[in-house]
């Protein structure tokens, strides 16, 4: 069996099919949710819409850059464009056969919304354009399976985590590699850089987040507290705070200037595969195991 951590995380065990998807809207804005407790928090969902074409399960959700699509790559060897406002699919933009023969572990749109990066099991990052569903390019190095890739604010850096535990930066222009970075004891599972690009997160199989600093290429802290593998990390579009996805089925948030947990987001029944934030940072989107993608509405309380 091949070695596929971003889902299973060495559980031996395939993933169950998934031919829908599913958003939720919280009606509680964050700042409340905080002090509340479990019970509370999950009376609040109203759903939204169900997302279906998908013929097994999402590992991963983007927003384009305006907010009006959503990307979601599956193990059914295809990446969905979908329309966030009508919920209806308005491009398969990788076909089975001609992408991809194995599963595709992560997406992310280019700042510009014109190019569409994919991460998958054949150890490659692959460049597409959105417009044309064209190949542009593929990017290799990683030893094992790619969890999760990211491009930087001004679009000119790609990063990769992988199977092989550590993440890789690269030039998009040129395709040259720039840093490899160490330091996780388990599988990076998914990457993600800082709006201002001075910054790269990093959330691991060893439970795990790390923040690295891109000037120096040096690790700056190391965020501790999820209870299972950690599947994916998304800064806030205002630098104020850092989502993470796990398989103990929660998403906690964490605060950037003083490095400690806000709050933790429960409602999901099984591992939180993958979380992002809307491009005005009022939504996150969470996708997971338990086959739904749930939308929280963030609101300030005034």
């Amino acid at each position: 069996m091949n070695k596929i951590n971003i889902i299973l995380h060495k559980a031996g065990k395939l993933m169950k099919k998934s031919m829908l998807i599913i958003l939720w809207v919280s009606l509680l804005p964050i700042c409340q949710l905080i002090p509340m407790e479990r019970e509370k928090i999950g009376q609040k969902y109203v759903l939204l819409s169900t997302l279906r074409g998908h013929e097994d399960s999402v590992n991963s959700v983007a927003f384009s850059p305006n907010g009006r699509k959503l990307a979601s790559g599956s193990a059914d060897k295809t990446i969905k464009l979908w329309n966030v406002e009508t919920g209806g699919v308005t491009t398969t933009l990788i076909k089975t056969g001609k992408g991809y023969k194995r599963w595709v572990h992560s997406v992310a749109f280019s700042p510009d919304g014109r190019m569409l990066a994919s991460g998958a099991v054949d150890n490659t990052v692959k460049l597409w354009n959105v417009a044309t569903s064209e190949l542009i390019k593929t990017f290799e190095g990683h030893k094992d399976s790619v969890n999760s890739v990211a491009f930087s604010t001004d679009g000119r850096r790609l990063a990769a985590g992988s199977v092989d535990n550590t993440v890789k930066l690269w030039n998009v222009a040129t395709s040259e590699l720039i840093k490899t970075f160490e330091g996780h004891e388990d599988s990076v599972n998914s990457v993600a850089f800082s709006p201002d690009g001075r910054s790269l997160a990093s959330g691991s199989g060893d439970k795990t987040i790390k923040l690295w600093d891109l000037t120096t290429y040096k690790e700056i802290t190391t965020f501790e507290g999820h209870e299972n593998w950690v599947s994916s990390v998304a800064f806030s579009p205002d630098e104020r705070s850092l989502a993470s996805g796990s398989g103990d089925k929660t998403i906690k948030l964490w605060n950037l200037a003083t490095y400690k947990e806000i709050t933790t987001l429960t409602g999901h029944e099984d591992s939180v595969n993958s979380v992002a934030f809307s491009p005005d940072g009022r939504r996150i989107a969470s996708g997971s195991r338990d086959k739904t993608i749930k939308l929280w509405t963030i609101k300030s309380t005034k």
